[in-house]
């Protein structure tokens, strides 16, 4: 996976969620390090669509767990969209 993607999902990750970018780490829980509640999943839809340009359903987080499902899921988005 490119390092770019990462780079840029870490930095609106620590600049939405107002955390140190050296906490996000590929196998850290998502949801401790960002502190996520319920209404913080919904912003997170929202910056994720605004910054990539694909729809997410707040369901797609079900199952994500770390950073690097995170990473995983932006990036299989991303490809998803690029062969429509």
């Amino acid at each position: 996976m490119a390092t770019e993607l990462i780079e840029k999902i870490n930095h609106f990750l620590a600049e939405e969620f107002e955390v140190d970018a050296a906490a996000i780490q590929p196998n850290a829980s998502m949801k401790e390090t960002l502190d996520l509640d319920s209404l913080d999943y919904i912003d997170m839809v929202v910056v994720v669509e605004n910054n990539f340009g694909f729809k997410v359903k707040p369901e797609d987080f079900a199952d994500i767990e770390t950073f690097q499902h995170f990473y995983d899921y932006v990036a299989d988005r991303i490809k998803a969209k690029e062969v429509a």
